[in-house]
């Protein structure tokens, strides 16, 4: 592990997860828009944008600043932004899924606005200057 930034193996396996999770949620786009009688909704249409471009522009970020597994608190703001992706996917996937049934959900905001607090919570860990202690 570097002190000076992201090993190469970590950005790659990160990289990886980011895109499989991308691919997947368009697998999964697609096969309920299938059985869903060829109707779609744009939340979930738009879901593979959460874990490839949040995933990808933060592990970006994270090479470009050089913070990397040795960097205090990288641990902590790394598993909150990925919890934050993930609640915004389920959010968005959910959401999807009663559009298309043509309902509605008052609790669905909940997951949008877990999942942005994970991510702002994760990112002003990361990106500090101290780092959490």
């Amino acid at each position: 592990m570097s002190t000076s930034g992201m090993s190469k193996g970590f950005a790659r396996k990160a990289a990886l997860a980011y895109l499989c999770a991308g691919v997947l949620c368009i697998v999964i786009t697609n096969v309920y828009a299938l059985f869903g009688h060829g109707i779609r909704s744009d939340a979930m249409d738009f879901m593979f944008l959460y874990p490839t471009v949040g995933g990808g522009g933060f592990l970006g970020l994270c090479l470009l600043l050089k913070r990397g597994e040795a960097a205090s608190g990288f641990r902590f703001g790394f598993n909150a932004y990925n919890s934050g992706l993930a609640a915004l996917t389920a959010g968005a996937l959910l959401q999807g899924i009663v559009e298309i049934a043509g309902t509605g959900s008052g609790l669905i905001k909940y997951f949008f606005i877990a999942g942005c607090a994970l991510c702002a919570t994760g990112s002003a860990a990361l990106y500090r200057p101290g780092g959490v202690k």
